[in-house]
């Protein structure tokens, strides 16, 4: 049975590479393909899924395929399968199969047809990599297929400033969900020596022979799951985003945001329950944050004029709940909820379309609101004062605005003065004093070799905020985010046990993806001008060959699993020593606003409205 688990993830895959090779125009094929490709994961599945329940339903897992093996450390690939993993594939595939029988005709003759496809099946590949996955390090490869997957269907209209600018929001916020999976992988290298696998974490014995001595230890790892699982569920204070994610089509806002990729940060909670059930703080802190949100969710959803966003904020509460289930030990109830929630949500979206323009309410029955509310019970100012703050969303979005990328922009204005000619005549000499220090350590005392990774990581954090606030050359940009990994390679590279080997093989990524980025960067520049940074210019709609090849060059510098670099940011934070907390999360932060950074690049040149169009355009539509 053991080998089945490999199938379910080939059949996606085919799918999704098949569906690139398809003609652009052919409508009928790239449907049916599309079907016959979820269909025959999904009837297998249900045929391997009886036949397991009859086995007596034990958990499966497979260790699968070694990506890199040295001396204290494995990449592997791990598979697993259970009841929580039998729940959300047999629900995942249902939904997904009717979605892409509902997008062939709603998606009829719109430009990007193929594409729409082709980035469901590359979805889908994710979510089923993120629930069969056995370890941390498998489920990081479909965490960040479903990254750029949602990214990427957020801005389906591509030529539209508000879809553009709010998947570059959401890009945002999953950005910081990816950071806390690393930190978590991080921790849990020091703790178990080992890439735990989900199968040893049901072993009591073993989590609480580890946790005796490193009670900390492990609630920083419980705390990043969670960080993890309520930036990618939508929960408190990262909640605003989700109403945001419903730019792209009606089809994509139901598989991603009402069903299955918003329910993830409840799979991570269920799959890490076993590591942190004992932990009592966790748990109340669990419990109180998805309260909050149930009950802010609530308020907020009841007084919404777009039916989209009061569904995603209904959606919102019901996951606070389900937190609420898992933070109690109800992991039976939170998977019946969490399939309940998903067919009720990919129903309303499905549906929403009729209701805004058909008037289906009308049709069927007649609403008649209640007289009194809960609310009418409150004193009158209370009242005002609670639905003031429910039209304002409770200003989560200047929450976020205020204390979290303000002072990242605020910070890289403080380094505003650096120009391409002192990032070279400074960074650059730099740089080669830091490598000569580094084949030659017995010149430095053992106190500046301690403090030197702090210093070099400090420097590559200072790159990649320039970066990130450059508004008008691009090409500098993208060489400050590159700069950016050579520093913390630099940084990590005086750490005992890091091999140059390991440099290699995280550089050797990005300095292809660097030079690959820059080339189609140098080609749109010839042909198009200057291109700054300072508004969206749509040139994947004359250029979409240079648009395609930079966004590869995008993914394999962010880490994407399609490089080496996937492979080295793991080793990166593998040889971070575990009393090396300012370093890790330096270079954390560093991770964070280099993924920005460079979205942020290809978000500005190739989406939004062409800069070059003669036909007048609104500028903020939607």
């Amino acid at each position: 049975m053991k080998s089945f688990l490999e199938f379910f993830i080939l059949i996606p895959l085919i799918g999704f590479l098949v569906s690139l090779l398809l003609p652009r125009k052919n409508e009928t094929l790239i449907a049916r393909w599309s079907f016959v490709s979820v269909a025959t994961h999904m009837i297998s599945f249900q045929v391997f899924l009886i036949y397991w329940l009859i086995d007596g339903y034990d958990p499966i897992n497979l260790k699968d395929y070694v990506l890199y093996l040295t001396d204290g450390y494995e990449f592997f690939l791990d598979f697993y399968f259970d009841k929580i993993t039998a729940v959300y594939v047999f629900v995942g595939s249902l939904l997904t199969f009717m979605v892409a029988l509902y997008s062939r005709a709603y998606m009829h003759r719109e430009h990007g047809f193929k594409r729409f496809f082709n980035t469901i099946l590359f979805f889908y590949l994710g979510y089923n990599i993120v629930v069969f996955a056995g370890n941390l390090e498998t489920l990081f490869i479909g965490w960040e297929i479903l990254g750029i997957s949602s990214f990427l269907l957020i801005a389906f209209y591509r030529d539209r400033y508000l879809p553009v600018k709010n998947a570059v929001k959401v890009f945002s916020i999953y950005r910081i969900a990816d950071v806390g999976l690393i930190l978590a992988m991080w921790m849990s290298h020091h703790l178990w020596h080992e890439s735990i696998t989900f199968d040893k974490l049901t072993n009591a014995e073993l989590i609480h022979s580890h946790l005796q001595e490193h009670s900390w230890v492990g609630i920083f790892i419980a705390l990043m799951f969670w960080l993890s699982a309520i930036a990618k569920s939508a929960q408190l204070p990262f909640s605003s985003w989700l109403p945001r994610a419903m730019e792209g089509p009606t089809p994509s806002s139901a598989i991603f945001y009402g069903s299955l990729s918003v329910h993830l940060g409840v799979f991570i909670m269920l799959r890490s329950y076993p590591f942190w059930e004992n932990q009592l703080s966790v748990r109340i802190l669990i419990g109180i944050m998805g309260l909050l949100t149930a009950i802010i969710a609530t308020g907020i959803a009841r007084v919404q004029s777009s039916v989209k966003s009061q569904i995603a904020y209904s959606s919102i509460a019901q996951i606070g709940l389900i937190f609420i289930e898992i933070a109690a030990g109800w992991g039976a109830i939170a998977l019946v909820h969490f399939a309940g929630n998903a067919f009720l949500r990919t129903y309303q979206l499905l549906v929403s379309p009729s209701v805004v323009s058909y008037l289906i309410r009308e049709q069927f029955y007649n609403f008649m609101p209640k007289l009194r509310s809960i609310e009418d019970s409150f004193p009158k100012k209370m009242q005002y004062t609670l639905y003031i703050l429910c039209i304002k969303e409770w200003n989560l979005d200047s929450f976020m605005y205020r204390y979290l990328w303000n002072p990242v922009k605020w910070l890289g204005q403080k380094v505003d003065f650096l120009t391409l000619g002192r990032v070279v005549g400074f960074f650059v000499p730099a740089y080669i004093v830091g490598l000569f220090l580094v084949y030659n350590k017995d010149l430095i005392s053992e106190e500046v070799q301690h403090a030197l990774p702090i210093v070099f990581s400090l420097i590559a954090l200072i790159c990649v905020l320039k970066s990130f606030t450059e508004r008008k050359q691009a090409r500098m940009s993208w060489m400050l985010v590159i700069m950016n990994h050579f520093w913390i390679a630099l940084a990590i590279s005086f750490n005992e046990n890091f091999s140059f080997t390991d440099i290699h093989i995280y550089l050797s990524g990005i300095t292809v993806a660097g030079i690959f980025g820059f080339l189609a960067l140098r080609r749109l520049v010839l042909l198009e001008g200057n291109i700054d940074l300072n508004q969206f210019h749509g040139h994947s709609y004359r250029h979409p060959k240079i648009a395609t090849a930079f966004l590869i060059a995008c993914l394999a510098a962010t880490g994407f699993p399609i490089s080496p670099t996937f492979i080295g940011e793991d080793l990166i934070f593998s040889h971070i020593h575990e009393d090396q907390l300012v370093l890790a999360l330096i270079t954390s932060l560093s991770f964070i606003i280099d993924g920005l950074a460079i979205i942020r690049i290809y978000a500005r040149i190739f989406l939004g409205p062409h800069s070059k169009s003669v036909y007048e355009m609104a500028y903020r539509s939607s």
